[in-house]
């Protein structure tokens, strides 16, 4: 080995020794201001809410619930992500402090379960606090277009059901797709794009758990049911593939084909919390660059950490919105630019642990259920220079299911741009594969 290629050899590998020592500080000062601000909610959070506040995942699995059957529904990434400073000394005042406070409630007979309230930190407007009206039926908010039906009845027609990815809503499928299908097929198809729990205008409730399953069971009150979907296709981004897998599993009669794109998939391992964990490092895990893998790394590893940023940006959503257009001298903003911050901290940590990290373990499942059904089409769309999603998921799941599964690598275009970039492309290749199925 030359001289040069020696020093530039050595060189990259103090390069690399320098940023892994710095990502290490980093992320140990954010272990210790984690557990801080552990403590700094608990107090505020009793302040405002006395005993209705909602108990944070700084202890043990048993330390909440007791280990009864909605603990087990929920991810093994919320209890098992690993801290520096978690069982060192003071750092376990947080969680002592917790099971004191139950200790004395239970003792006092102070505890006022089942109180709906919205939290201080969330906020406080119409959309999301619409779960608070007494006559809030459970039901998600869902975008109809019903689309004319030329000498058909409704129940002849095709239906549709698109389901938007994680820090989004149904926005993104009707400003876009639902705008760019052709005439022929606007007069066969009647279309469903769904906010999902938590997001855009749907229920973002702070006194329940949200699973893979809860989404499921919503879609099926808020559209299947009601609108009696005799058999229906399935549109997908990002997150919402796996509650299509999910819904098209418990419906495979009735489901015709399903488009993923994009999906978050890991092959199972044995052991389920195995498959979990794997999915947090996977899709956040702990780098400093690029940025945005900083951010979500940061937001899906430190439940206290992010919940400041809830507090100064989500709560507050429409005061930055009316901020920005001021700046931009915009009378509407970009629906992304909207959806990124109508949430709560609650929706936004549950749909990244128990739909993201807890599906994970549970989607083998449910395609060897719609590889046996042979009724169900399942179609991937994935860019490959996506760096959200790596395209080792699209891939595995093909070459794990071959026969059910249909791959579409699409080149030059990222986790958004495989949609926003080529709108009409991929309106036509929907139409292709409702057609063909």
């Amino acid at each position: 080995m030359s001289a040069e290629n020696l020093a530039g050899k050595w060189t990259r590998k103090c390069g690399r020794t320098l940023f892994d020592s710095i990502t290490c500080v980093v992320f140990l000062f954010l272990d210790f201001l984690d557990a801080v601000l552990c403590v700094v909610f608990k107090l505020v959070d009793e302040f405002f809410e006395g005993n209705a506040c909602t108990p944070c995942y700084c202890g043990k699995a048993g330390d909440k619930n007791g280990g009864n059957k909605e603990t087990e529904m929920l991810s093994e990434s919320l209890y098992g992500r690993k801290y520096m400073l978690r069982n060192m000394g003071f750092l376990g005042f947080a969680r002592k402090w917790r099971i004191y406070r139950k200790k004395k409630d239970d003792r006092d007979g102070s505890v006022n379960e089942g109180l709906m309230v919205n939290r201080w930190s969330d906020c406080g407007c119409q959309s999301c606090v619409s779960w608070m009206k007494k006559e809030y039926d459970q039901k998600l908010h869902v975008v109809v277009k019903n689309l004319p039906q030329v000498g058909r009845g409704d129940e002849a027609a095709e239906n549709v059901i698109f389901l938007h990815g994680f820090l989004s809503s149904s926005s993104f499928w009707t400003e876009t797709i639902f705008n760019n299908l052709s005439e022929s097929v606007k007069d066969h198809y009647r279309l469903f794009a769904v906010d999902l729990l938590g997001f855009g205008r749907s229920p973002k409730p702070n006194d329940c758990m949200y699973t893979l399953l809860d989404h499921v069971e919503r879609i099926d009150k808020s559209v299947i049911s009601p609108f009696h979907l005799n058999s229906f296709h399935l549109v997908a981004h990002s997150m919402g593939c796996l509650i299509a897998l999910a819904l098209a599993a418990k419906y495979p009669k009735l489901v015709k084909s399903v488009t993923l794109v994009a999906p978050p998939y890991l092959p199972c391992a044995k052991d389920g919390a195995t498959t979990s964990l794997m999915a947090l490092n996977t899709f956040a895990g702990k780098t400093l660059w690029p940025p945005l893998a900083f951010g979500k790394s940061v937001m899906s590893w430190y439940e206290h950490v992010g919940r400041c940023f809830c507090v100064l940006f989500c709560s507050n959503h429409r005061i930055w919105e009316m901020i920005l257009k001021l700046f931009t001298l915009r009378r509407e903003l970009n629906f992304m630019e909207v959806d990124l911050t109508r949430h709560t901290h609650h929706s936004a940590w549950h749909n990244m642990h128990n739909v993201i990290c807890g599906a994970a373990k549970l989607m083998d499942k449910y395609l060897e259920i719609l590889n046996k059904s042979r009724s169900v089409k399942v179609c991937i769309i994935h860019g490959d220079h996506d760096m959200e999603v790596p395209l080792d998921c699209s891939n595995n799941m093909k070459m794990k299911f071959p026969e059910l599964v249909e791959l579409n690598m699409i080149e030059n275009v990222d986790h958004t741009s495989v949609i926003l970039g080529r709108v009409r492309e991929f309106a036509k290749s929907l139409q292709h594969i409702w057609a063909s199925s």
